[in-house]
């Protein structure tokens, strides 16, 4: 799911040179303050959903806490600004928001026009479909004359002109800017059609619709999209911080290190493990934080395999399975660069 890149640039030229101006200021920012700033989803089921008493949970909600982890050594240190996808862009520009963890994908022109740095990518996703089970569409393939429901404003939009543009079929757009608005004309049968993200896909068919049963998602991807958290550009201390993060939450899960087995790993020989887990020291220095920073990330919001599995795995609503996701040592495309 993805915004007006055209709009979001104007916002960046305009301040341009504040951003300039604040530079390298970031971190020290949100140490004086306490606590991250950080912009998720408004609602999306397994990545960024808050209950019915605020609290938020998901797998971009996770990424922010486990920053909050290396930097406070407390998971409570965050706080949650709810964002469209109109309004993110905006926001982290602007300042209201430190770090960007709402399944964006990482695109040339968000990595430049745009003003973001992109830390690694949290979930490998693609562009999907999702129809009722009473239409008998079993592929993409058959959608020709289709009515589609999609979030204006999003490169969602953009690859489904692409995607009938090159498969010479024909479509009718109902184009909706807010995304729950999308959903509820999908589930009114407005649209024969709903197209996002397959895990945004996935996550609306447990938590919306109706009935769940009565929805399939077809088996085409037809985009890549790479979701990971971002900050603005400018501030290398704060972006090394975040990338490192998520670097030792896949680097955690290689060597077999999790939250509830992290501390038989103390006396490991292994020097790989020794640096993550402090008991060599360096890497914590080299990012301004503690030197157990890994090991409170670890300890207090897991490894990425957990953070995974607890908010999209397949024991979850979702169920949705590693697929591209896994670590690069099982045929994924999670790989941690070396702490060292």
């Amino acid at each position: 799911m993805k915004s007006g890149i055209l709009a979001a640039a104007a916002v960046a030229l305009s301040i341009g040179a504040a951003g300039t101006a604040h530079a390298g200021q970031t971190l020290d920012a949100i140490k004086q303050k306490g606590f991250i700033q950080c912009g998720v989803n408004t609602g999306l089921a397994g990545f960024s959903n808050p209950d019915s008493s605020g609290n938020w949970t998901g797998l971009d909600v996770d990424v922010c806490r486990a920053v909050a982890v290396a930097l406070f050594n407390d998971p409570a240190k965050v706080k949650f600004t709810p964002l469209s996808a109109q309004q993110r862009f905006p926001a982290i520009q602007s300042g209201e928001v430190d770090i960007l963890s709402r399944n964006t994908t990482w695109t040339l022109t968000r990595d430049t026009s745009v003003g973001l740095n992109f830390a690694p990518v949290t979930y490998y996703d693609g562009q999907g479909f999702m129809v009722s089970k009473k239409l008998g569409v079993k592929s993409a393939k058959e959608l020709n004359g289709a009515t589609v429901c999609v979030q204006s404003g999003t490169t969602t939009e953009l690859n489904l002109a692409d995607y009938f543009r090159a498969t010479n079929m024909q479509y009718n757009p109902v184009v909706i800017e807010s995304v729950d608005e999308v959903n509820a004309a999908f589930f009114a049968g407005r649209c024969d059609v709903l197209t996002t993200d397959a895990s945004g896909l996935a996550g609306t068919r447990a938590a919306v619709a109706p009935n769940p049963a009565d929805y399939v998602i077809l088996p085409e991807i037809i985009s890549k999209e790479p979701l990971a958290p971002a900050v603005r550009h400018g501030d290398d201390q704060w972006y090394d911080l975040v990338t490192w993060t998520v670097y030792a939450m896949i680097d955690a899960e290689e060597n077999g290190i999790t939250s509830k087995n992290i501390d038989e790993f103390m006396n490991s020989k292994n020097p790989s493990i020794q640096r993550l887990l402090g008991v060599s020291p360096g890497m914590g220095k080299s990012l301004g934080v503690d030197e157990k920073w890994a090991y409170n990330v670890i300890k207090k919001v897991g490894n990425y395999g957990e953070v995974f599995d607890r908010n999209v795995g397949p024991n979850t609503a979702l169920k949705l399975e590693r697929g591209l996701n896994a670590l690069w040592t099982k045929g994924g495309l999670q790989y941690a660069m070396p702490l060292r």
